[in-house]
């Protein structure tokens, strides 16, 4: 039986419109409109339903609201179809009415549907609200271009796919926030597993970068070695029968911040004194006595101290600085010849024969004759070829930030900076942080991460282990379960401030990003909202700090974030003010709840009312990776591909319905009292 267009549209109608403003219209439903159940639009749908979508007849299709609340109003006179019945008394009967957000406007292409956010064209008071059909409810649900992971379905809209664009869902952040239990883990475990399930094509591996902060040591199960995808573990005390890696941070690593902030350096004395060590440490000054590296810093020197007295140009035209020039180079020829007893090659030859025979034209009546820049030149020459064969190069000349990642000895350091302290007469107020660095780096639960002088590590071999080689799926799990709570803020600063800047030198050598997409698990431990107006920063501040740069700087360079946590309340607000996309699962605490409604639109805040009692998998989608905002039944992960999160079963042990579970503390003790040697 087939239905005129305005028949079909009657049998749709449920109500009409009351109230409009731009952020809230509302609706009195018919008397004959559904209680609970409706049929009209195809397959049974629940109505009316909180946050289900109603449409209201507008020029250009139709525009679509989001059902905020639902109420009855007490009216004496019902409102009737047809002829009044006059003379029957009229007793108060209930109205039913809607309140509807509008999220946007859903219009006819050719034989489909297509929604956009936002509308041009409110209603008037009196128009038709109608009941959406399948088709038209699955064209809002599954709206947007590039959708190509699906990450559940909406159990509002006859469970139609949610699929999402990885561009929009990591490129801009995304916080994934809600109680313990509620189905959080799975879910951040859930977007990397279904996004690269989505991008493998003919069994190769995607080229993608994951890099998860595990502080609980869940993921390992879902991304480790024997997974899918063999991701790598890396953590403390790492067993490589399971594949696993060991945790790394040297402490060359760390930058002036950091150190200073580990250290607990006071800022007035303390701190410029480190950062004069750390300079020193990164411009190659050791206190070891290698001749050739001596030689080959006093070659570098002289060959700056050249540069400044050509570019100033006064030994070509006065004598007094020819003078000075000829008696300088005496002096250096004076110094090589001292260094090359010591030296069994004869890399030192050629800059002190080129002096050499610079000077005797300049003795006798010639003395002191001007340069010529032939002169000049041919010192330059022989002195950079001098320089080069004792190991050096051009960029080694220039003075290195106290901040550049080059490797030094933590002893070395140390002994520096005692030195340090004793030329600047300083030593009272360094004392007792020599004995903080020494007391932390002798520490074996700390130097079996931040020491790497039995097996030294160079940068490029840092980040390919944690960032990947070459091309190819790269997921690094970073197991902090077991590193010490007085490095584990430092760590994690270290790992992704060095992963950021990778990434900006990465760009900058390429032209083009490298996706990689950074997970903080338990964020609130690492981004944790600090003082701003405290004299000292802790280790925590710095570490937050850091992820306030990648959330605002790192879609540039291709880092993205993912967030997650139980906290929203204490996690900081730069952070969450640059996540554009939000899936929020179950949240019961008042204090998180009120951050979270901060976060959205004021007419999407009625969606919110539903998080105190959403079922487990449940969240609710928003933000930029939806085109509006969507609750979400997540996909369901198997056993091996979730997180090792699951509740403890208190009462099948206590009941003794499980494996017996014996307890014996020695093994655990001596796995406790360990020390590494």
């Amino acid at each position: 039986m087939s239905y005129l267009p305005i028949e079909r549209l009657e049998q749709l109608r449920v109500g009409s419109v009351d109230f409009v403003s731009p952020n809230e219209i509302k609706v009195s439903l018919e008397i004959d409109s559904p209680d609970s159940v409706s049929l009209q639009g195809g397959a049974p749908r629940n109505f009316p339903r909180i946050n289900s979508y109603i449409l209201v007849s507008s020029d250009d299709g139709y525009l679509v609201g989001q059902v905020e609340w639902i109420a009855v109003e007490r009216s004496p006179y019902p409102k009737r179809k047809g002829l009044q019945d006059f003379g029957l008394i009229d007793l108060p009967f209930p109205i039913k009415k809607l309140s509807v957000n509008p999220v946007g406007t859903l219009r006819r292409n050719t034989d489909s549907f297509k929604f956009t956010r936002g509308t041009d064209a409110f209603p008037s008071v009196g128009d038709s609200v109608l009941l959406p059909t399948d088709e038209q409810l699955k064209a809002i649900i599954e709206s947007g271009d590039n959708r190509r992971v699906k990450i559940g379905e909406s159990p509002l809209a006859n469970n139609a796919e949610i699929m999402v664009d990885p561009d929009r869902l990591f490129g801009r952040h995304i916080a994934v926030l809600g109680n313990t239990g509620s189905g959080k883990s799975c879910s951040v475990a859930g977007l990397i597993q279904w996004s690269l399930d989505a991008a493998t094509m003919e069994g190769k591996l995607p080229n993608a970068r994951f890099i998860v902060l595990d502080p609980n040591g869940e993921y390992s199960r879902a991304f480790g070695a024997k997974s899918k995808y063999k991701g790598k573990v890396l953590r403390v005390e790492a067993k490589a029968e399971n594949g696993e890696q060991n945790l790394k941070v040297p402490s060359w690593l760390w930058n002036s911040s950091e150190w200073g902030a580990f250290t607990q350096a006071s800022p007035k004395v303390q701190l410029p004194l480190l950062r004069r060590a750390l300079r020193a440490m990164r411009n190659d000054v050791s206190t070891q006595d290698d001749v050739t590296i001596q030689a080959k810093h006093f070659c570098g020197v002289l060959l700056v101290s050249l540069r400044q007295t050509i570019s100033q140009g006064k030994i070509y035209t006065d004598v007094g600085p020819a003078k000075g020039f000829a008696e300088s180079l005496s002096s250096w020829s004076t110094s090589l010849l001292a260094l090359k007893d010591k030296i069994a090659d004869a890399s030192l030859d050629t800059a002190i024969d080129s002096i050499e025979s610079y000077l005797s034209t300049r003795r006798g009546i010639d003395w002191p004759a001007k340069p010529t820049i032939l002169d000049t030149d041919k010192l330059l020459e022989d002195l950079r070829t001098c320089y080069e064969a004792l190991g050096g190069n051009e960029c080694e000349l220039l003075p290195k930030s106290e901040d550049t990642p080059i490797r030094f000895e933590g002893e070395d350091f140390v002994s520096y900076l005692e030195v340090l302290a004793q030329e600047t007469g300083t030593e009272q107020f360094v004392d007792f942080l020599l004995t903080r660095i020494r007391t932390m780096l002798g520490d074996t639960r700390i130097s079996e991460i931040t020491n790497d002088t039995q097996e030294p590590v160079s940068l490029e071999n840092w980040l390919s282990t944690f960032l990947g080689e070459k091309s190819g799926c790269s997921l690094t799990v970073i197991d902090l379960s077991l590193v010490p709570n007085e490095i584990v803020h430092l760590m994690t600063a270290v790992i992704s401030r060095v992963t950021f800047e990778a990434l900006q030198r990465y760009r900058k050598i390429n032209g083009v990003a490298l996706p990689t997409v950074m997970v903080a698990e338990e964020a609130h431990t690492f981004i944790k909202r600090y003082k701003e107006d405290s004299e000292s920063q802790s280790v925590s501040d710095i570490c937050c700090k850091v992820f306030e740069k990648i959330a605002r700087e790192g879609r540039k360079f291709g880092l993205g974030l993912v967030v997650s946590s139980q906290r929203p309340s204490e996690l900081s607000p730069t952070v969450l003010s640059q996540c554009n996309t939000f899936l929020l699962h179950r949240i019961s605490n008042d204090r998180d709840q009120e951050q979270v409604h901060r976060l959205v639109p004021d007419n999407m805040r009625g969606l919110l009312r539903e998080l105190p009692s959403l079922p487990s998998r449940h969240a609710i989608l928003l933000g930029w990776a939806s085109e509006l905002p969507v609750l979400v039944r997540m996909n369901e992960l198997s056993e091996h591909q979730r997180p090792q999160s699951d509740d403890p079963d208190f009462w099948n042990v206590w009941s003794s319905s499980a494996e017996q579970r014996d307890v014996n503390w020695k093994p655990i003790v001596d796995d406790w009292l360990v020390q590494t040697e």
